[in-house]
């Protein structure tokens, strides 16, 4: 595993982070305190959580787990709040979060998403009102588009705390961010967390054209997943992955999360777990010897 300096932060963040969304919703505080033992044994430093992930349920779990370890300051924390982030609402949810966190300061505070109803001055103000405070180390941002976090950067240019990192979705078949975004990030010293290597289970291989989604899977249970994957281009990608995986005589979750890892401009790759094993089998795909041009192969479908 790498560790690679995440924007213009002093911080150098594991290669892959653990995302937190399955504690408080998944998989019961046991489990996730296991889980997070086992990715700070195996050298992940970088955890990243919201507010809004089950009522800031992942945040107290993150919270107690540090708290019990001692070991806040072995780690890169990163949380997120969701719209509407008038200023009031950013400071009110920071608060919030720094109390289930059980922290004085989170390294890494994510806007969650685009506001289009609050000015982003407004925004920014608030974050630069808790960066002041030490309450924050640094902002970032999360799913924006490339013209959404260009506004912010410029804003930047005018004394605005500065975006240091963005988290976007980015497999196989969500490539939205290659013409632009990355483009941007590359340029502008911009770190890049993205999250959903394996499409949200999709390129595990789980689901199959014309077939019954599984009862239970993250497609039933989350049907708002089914517009974005299960389309032309999506059932391509997941065949021709299937085939080549069959070919090489590799997993077709390896071959997923080994092509991600592996893009260029990707500071580090996110990944949820409801065991440790969904650990190992990120660490065990990162360093399978695939070569560069399968990978290739895999970016033409």
């Amino acid at each position: 595993m790498e560790y690679r300096r995440l924007g213009r932060t002093e911080f150098e963040v594991s290669s892959i982070g653990l995302g937190c969304v399955t504690f408080g919703r998944e998989i019961d505080d046991e489990t996730s305190f296991g889980i997070l033992d086992h990715a700070l044994e195996r050298g992940i430093n970088l955890l990243d959580t919201a507010e809004g992930y089950h009522a800031g349920a992942s945040e107290r779990v993150l919270g107690a787990w540090m708290n019990a370890r001692g070991v806040r300051d072995q780690v890169v924390l990163a949380t997120k709040v969701a719209p509407p982030l008038g200023k009031q609402r950013v400071i009110q949810s920071t608060e919030e979060s720094l109390e289930r966190l059980q922290t004085d300061r989170i390294d890494i505070f994510q806007l969650h998403d685009w506001d289009g109803e609050t000015e982003l001055d407004d925004t920014l103000a608030a974050l630069g009102t808790l960066v002041e405070q030490g309450k924050v180390r640094y902002c970032a941002c999360s799913n924006f588009s490339a013209w959404q976090l260009a506004k912010a950067l410029l804003a930047a240019e005018r004394g605005a705390p500065r975006m240091e990192s963005i988290q976007p979705p980015y497999n196989l078949v969500q490539r939205e961010i290659e013409p632009d975004l990355l483009p941007l990030c590359r340029d502008q010293e911009v770190g890049v967390m993205s999250y959903s290597p394996l499409g949200a289970g999709f390129l595990t291989g789980k689901y199959r054209q014309g077939d019954e989604v599984p009862s239970g899977t993250r497609f039933d249970v989350i049907p708002g997943h089914q517009p974005i994957y299960f389309t032309d281009h999506g059932w391509r990608v997941v065949e021709g992955l299937r085939a080549k995986a069959d070919e090489i005589g590799r997993s077709m979750i390896q071959l997923a999360l080994n092509w991600t890892i592996h893009q260029p401009g990707v500071t580090s790759v996110l990944v949820g777990a409801r065991h440790t094993g969904h650990v190992d089998q990120a660490f065990e795909a990162e360093s399978a010897d695939i070569p560069q041009t399968i990978r290739d192969e895999l970016s033409a479908f």
